[in-house]
């Protein structure tokens, strides 16, 4: 038989992130944006002399905005949601994305160059998780909830660029845990804790820049520091550039760093390059 390559490969995707609407676009009352999000491939190999393994991957994902505002208050919202698994011939089906960011921000304009704004943030996975790090094991290191993340802020916001958001404030965090205590146990005491509760700083800050007619660059860094060692600081940032090829069709970079070291000591980084279509749900 001669050599045979089926290859196919799909990809539609859809823009990552639900990004604000400019102060000067909203209208009193609920402003919704959002996009959803499917990418799919495929390779399928037969008597490929070249090595390779047939594979199908998946991720959905949706991000989801609701701003609500009545001057002189703002009232924002943000769900994102992403899972992805991929399955390859030799060992079956992983876990490659698995994440869920809920996030309320409301805010006063006082006629300042800053406002005064209380926030709420809820992280967690989406369900089981997987170490794949050892060969030949699937280890699960989290679940839904567990472990999961809530914080709340008060402090103060600066929301008058169109460009970039930030905002700095006092903080609250609390971990909760089930079966994977090693996020909140106090290895110093004989009881295992399931719950920890943190206080510190907490820093967020947004950039929306378009610096091509059909590129845009955005970026979500969130920073937070316990009072209990200030010279140390848990980091998320999310990265995407987006190049619109025509009025359906993007191309999406993402790179996303994490370094907190109840997780891990070593800093995660997640790449993706992303080919498809775009829709707006709002």
């Amino acid at each position: 038989m001669k050599k045979l390559l089926f290859v196919f490969l799909m990809a539609i995707s859809f823009n990552s992130f639900a990004q604000d609407i400019p102060d000067s676009m909203l209208v009193d009352g609920w402003n919704m944006v959002g996009v959803v999000g499917l990418n799919l491939s495929q390779t399928a190999l037969v008597n490929w002399s070249q090595g390779g393994s047939n594979s199908l991957a998946f991720s959905a994902y949706t991000n989801l905005g609701a701003i609500y505002h009545s001057f002189p208050w703002k009232w924002k919202n943000k769900l994102n949601i992403i899972y992805g698994r991929t399955k390859l011939e030799d060992v079956g089906y992983r876990t490659t994305e698995n994440d869920i960011y809920f996030e309320s921000v409301a805010s006063r304009n006082i006629g300042w160059a800053v406002d005064p704004f209380v926030s709420v943030t809820v992280r967690t996975s989406v369900t089981k998780g997987y170490d794949y790090s050892v060969a030949d094991t699937n280890i699960q290191i989290v679940d839904f909830f567990d472990p999961g993340y809530i914080s709340e802020a008060i402090g103060f916001t600066y929301d008058n660029n169109k460009i970039i958001t930030t905002r700095l404030g006092f903080a609250f965090q609390q971990t909760f845990t089930n079966r994977f205590t090693n996020y909140t146990d106090d290895p110093e005491t004989p009881e295992i804790e399931t719950f920890k509760l943190d206080t510190g700083l907490e820093s967020v800050t947004e950039v929306n820049y378009e610096f091509l007619e059909n590129m845009k660059y955005y970026s979500f860094l969130r920073l937070f520091s316990r009072f209990s060692s200030l010279d140390v600081w848990d980091v998320r940032w999310d990265n995407i550039i987006t190049a619109k090829v025509n009025d359906y069709i993007n191309v999406n970079f993402n790179v996303s760093v994490v370094h907190e070291i109840s997780q891990t000591r070593k800093t995660q980084l997640r790449e993706s390059l992303q080919l498809g279509l775009s829709y707006a749900i709002f």
